[in-house]
């Protein structure tokens, strides 16, 4: 199982200044370049300071200078925000741009409140449908000329230039839950990535197997791959465990109070929560990230991973966005390099 970094750069206070921020972010990159981690995945988001990621695709040309090795992914650009020519050129234009290095991630979105702001009236029944058009179309635009006359698109014939460096084309990636998106992607040739968030080893059980019954009924000869995008952090001992646990359980309660886009937003931060709403939202909790998450000591992440290795996942991404300290991030990643990598080569 390959092991790789999912990272964006975060703001949690308006006191700290952004270019530090992403200067931070790019160091861990980095680390993961030069410690022969298989790719770094980073996504769009738009007008939250919880994940800066308006294009993905800048930090990628950005990282292609700063990296030699590692893989360049999007983890993922948003459907129904990219037109399909538009996608098409500026990923070719990133995948010379990388010397063929770029892992095309695509999905329909999650939070409301940027369907809001992007795409008023957009909703996650529409945003899929758009992804499903979405995807056919860019891998038509790479091959040639191609006229499309859509449900949500029309353009007359066209093409993708520049082409991409890799050929046929970079491999695309869906995020995918629900058996439908898993069909979605096997049929048109497409890799999986899958979060179970906050959720425990049921859910992963689950979603290794949805992806895998469906890859053998419908494109058993493909080799199509999955990848686990997971929060980690390999802790120095217990009590750092314990503190990483209630750092990432305060940052699922930011992640679900912007789902809900029911607090108002200033500057791109959200209302703060108190300690009193984060104690008071049992759907979370400091004791289910402790047991559901990659959270513990080098040989507990070793023995997590290595289960979902046997369940069949053929990448496992470590999320490293936290709202953690630059050094917390830092030096949970020098361990898991150190401590958890030379167990998978």
């Amino acid at each position: 199982m390959k092991l790789s970094l999912f990272i964006h750069m975060e703001r949690i206070s308006p006191d700290e200044p952004q270019d530090k921020l992403y200067q931070e972010m790019m160091a861990l990159c980095e680390m993961a370049d030069q410690a022969n981690m298989h790719a770094i995945w980073t996504g769009e988001h738009h007008g939250m300071n919880f994940t800066i990621a308006p294009n993905p695709l800048i930090n990628l040309a950005d990282l292609a200078n700063r990296t030699k090795n590692v893989r360049l992914g999007t983890g993922t650009v948003i459907a129904p925000f990219n037109h399909p020519l538009r996608l098409a050129g500026e990923a070719a234009m990133t995948d010379i741009i990388t010397g063929g290095r770029l892992e095309l991630g695509i999905a329909r979105g999650a939070y409301s409140y940027e369907y809001e702001r992007m795409m008023p009236g957009l909703t996650a029944w529409d945003a899929g449908q758009r992804m499903r058009e979405l995807v056919p179309a860019v891998k038509k635009l790479w091959e040639g000329d191609y006229a499309h006359d859509g449900e949500f698109w029309q353009f007359p014939l066209s093409t993708s230039s520049p082409k991409p460096k890799q050929q046929p084309h970079p491999p695309i990636w869906i995020a995918a839950r629900d058996p439908n998106s898993h069909e979605f992607a096997v049929t048109n040739g497409c890799n999986v990535q899958v979060t179970p968030l906050h959720q425990g080893d049921e859910e992963i059980v689950r979603l290794a197997q949805c992806f895998h019954e469906t890859r053998q009924r419908l494109a058993p000869e493909k080799p199509l791959k999955i990848m686990l995008l997971q929060h980690g952090y390999v802790a120095e001992d217990e009590a750092d465990a314990q503190q990483a646990a209630e750092e990432l359980n305060r940052f699922y309660n930011y992640f679900g109070a912007w789902f809900k886009n029911e607090r108002p937003v200033s500057q791109g931060l959200i209302q703060p929560l108190s300690d009193a709403d984060i104690t008071a939202n049992t759907y979370y909790s400091a004791a289910a990230m402790r047991k559901n998450l990659a959270i513990g000591s080098a040989n507990e992440v070793i023995t997590r991973l290595k289960h979902y290795e046997a369940l069949g996942y053929d990448e496992f991404a470590l999320w490293i966005d936290s709202g953690m300290t630059f050094e917390r991030k830092k030096a949970s990643l020098t361990r898991f390099i150190n401590q958890v990598m030379p167990e998978f080569h």
